[in-house]
């Protein structure tokens, strides 16, 4: 029986379903003393297909606010685009930077108004001079709850007991890096859908810093992008 086929036929012959490109991944953002860390895998999948190994999930919506991308990879970036131009407008009225709540709102709002039609998990963090670091998470559904660290995608499912068990309050950068990555590996260890290198976003007072860590060096190193 011949199976049907279905999507875009990409230039090497691979039919590629455009409306079903998926981000089965994980992702997280952390508080720690003095900011927040971001961190995501890479891969990007529709159906088993792996169309992507090395995406960037970790996205800027203003200078000091960036989000985390779960869900259909359309939808998110609509969203996220959506967002920054807000906050952009926002910056220019008021005359300052906006707050991560205000951002988490907007998302909030999107995200909830249209959850019949958006297949999107966000996670937003950043640092604010008056409130600090701070990380808002958005489910499938459009709710919206303020955490001390919050994870998403498909390979949170194996990671719940790890950040339960290593998890501390105000944590110096050192070691809220190195508890993103452990978390992160053992996701990417145990879910066939998370994959690829590991990218992390550091937002303090001093501006953004991102980090990358490959796995042929067992995410080991540095990471300084």
């Amino acid at each position: 029986m011949e199976m049907p086929v279905t999507g875009m036929l990409n230039e090497d012959g691979i039919h590629i379903d455009m409306d079903h490109l998926k981000k089965g991944e994980v992702n997280m953002a952390i508080t720690f003393d003095g900011g927040v860390i971001l961190g995501a895998d890479s891969r990007t999948t529709t159906g088993a297909y792996i169309a992507n190994r090395v995406t960037d999930k970790l996205t800027r919506v203003s200078d000091t606010i960036w989000c985390c991308r779960s869900g259909s990879a359309a939808d998110t970036q609509a969203v996220a685009d959506i967002v920054s131009y807000h906050l952009g407008m926002y910056a220019t009225m008021e005359g300052e930077q906006p707050t991560v709540g205000v951002a988490a709102g907007l998302f909030q709002e999107i995200c909830y108004a249209n959850k019949e039609q958006l297949s999107a998990g966000i996670i937003i963090a950043g640092h604010h001079p008056s409130h600090g670091g701070s990380v808002y998470s958005i489910p499938l559904g459009g709710s919206l709850h303020r955490q001390s660290y919050a994870i998403g995608g498909s390979g949170s499912t194996y990671i719940y007991g790890y950040c339960d068990s290593y998890w501390k309050e105000n944590m110096s950068e050192a070691e809220g890096i190195n508890f993103v990555k452990g978390a992160l590996r053992e996701a990417i260890k145990w879910d066939g859908s998370s994959g690829g290198v590991i990218r992390m976003v550091v937002l303090t007072d001093k501006g953004a810093k991102r980090l990358l860590f490959l796995p042929d060096q067992g995410y080991e190193g540095p990471g300084d992008m």
